[in-house]
């Protein structure tokens, strides 16, 4: 097998407690063509000097603000001429052999734009990682799920979902990208500031007419939940919000009326559900959610422009590798929680 090289951007803040177990993994790896860099979005623990002294082989990029997660990989890879990169968070352990099947599968397509390898939980390698599982999916309407998790149900990993599969959006814990493609695509937008940024980018990676799959024979660890937890409200908002931003840039005008009024719908239910339960966090974050959105909707419309003219496929291309029906209704209405159930059903 050719071996190109691949640059493995680990991106750091104040991850000192990581970094040892990530990067002794990293050089682990058997595939030698590696170009190992760490992106530090300004962190003020000892992180740079401890990668200074232990790792000398290591490029570190040190940034003087924390942009956040998708202004940090712009910027880094931009430090590479590598033919593909690896975006990976620093709470990850990757296994010796990971990187040899990602890279055959890119060499033997050069359709791929991206792929992912199987992400386990760090602390149960027995169960998927919420993050990424074995492959990113996504309903009609919207909403994102995993092979291996649906919204908070995650299941054990049994090798149940270990085949090669063309998938819509593959997890930014541990994202291999043909470098070229994430230049071409503008990259991750920096306006989402936390999730859906690999989501939102993926989309563009299929409305150019490149392929994404999940390569579970490579497998990747991740502690993940490391920069907001599951349940607060900050991760509710970005959710709902970036949810409703991602379908405005990416929808062509034939499915955007009708796809967004329905996820409106959704999000109308959630407040109401919240009010009722008593349960007012989720419900006061979808609000603020769509007041961001209005108040800054000369953004939305300049953001949907520039992706509409850099679409090269229709919505024909990505709509059929979304799950045709409301993951929601699925499993909250009709108690289909593992993902196998989810794929079998007729209505």
């Amino acid at each position: 097998m050719l071996m190109p090289q691949v640059a493995v951007i680990v991106l750091n803040y104040n991850g000192m407690q990581f970094l040892e177990k990530c990067f002794n993994s990293l050089q682990e790896s058997k595939y030698s063509n590696v170009e190992l860099l760490m992106y530090d979005n300004f962190s003020n623990d000892d992180s740079v000097k401890f990668i200074k002294e232990n790792y000398p082989q290591v490029k570190i990029i040190q940034s003087f603000i924390n942009g956040g997660y998708s202004r940090a990989y712009n910027e880094a890879i931009k430090h590479t001429k590598a033919k593909y990169s690896v975006l990976l968070n620093n709470d990850v352990e990757v296994e010796p052999n990971w990187l040899e099947p990602l890279v055959e599968a890119a060499e033997a397509d050069d359709k791929i734009a991206a792929l992912q390898p199987k992400l386990i939980w760090l602390l149960d390698r027995k169960r998927f990682e919420y993050a990424g599982s074995s492959g990113g999916e996504m309903d009609k309407y919207g909403y994102p799920f995993l092979r291996g998790r649906i919204f908070s149900t995650i299941e054990f990993d049994n090798g149940q979902y270990d085949d090669v599969k063309e998938i819509f959006w593959a997890s930014g814990a541990a994202l291999f990208v043909r470098t070229e493609v994430f230049t071409q695509s503008i990259g991750l937008d920096e306006t989402f500031v936390h999730h859906m940024e690999e989501i939102d980018m993926c989309w563009r990676f299929h409305l150019l007419g490149y392929k994404i799959k999940v390569i579970p024979s490579s497998v990747v660890a991740h502690y993940g939940g490391a920069t907001i937890i599951s349940d607060s409200f900050k991760k509710m908002y970005w959710n709902h919000r970036n949810a409703m931003f991602m379908l405005f840039k990416n929808l062509d005008h034939n499915d955007l009326v009708k796809i967004l009024s329905i996820h409106i719908l959704f999000d109308i239910a959630t407040i109401f559900h919240s009010i009722f339960n008593l349960t007012f966090k989720r419900g006061i974050a979808v609000i603020y959610a769509y007041m961001w959105l209005f108040i800054n909707f000369k953004l939305l419309i300049q953001k949907r422009s520039e992706v509409q003219h850099m679409r090269k496929e229709s919505d024909g291309s990505a709509m059929k590798l979304l799950f045709q029906k409301s993951i929601v209704i699925q499993y909250f209405l009709r108690k289909k929680k593992i993902y196998s159930e989810v794929i079998k059903t007729t209505y």
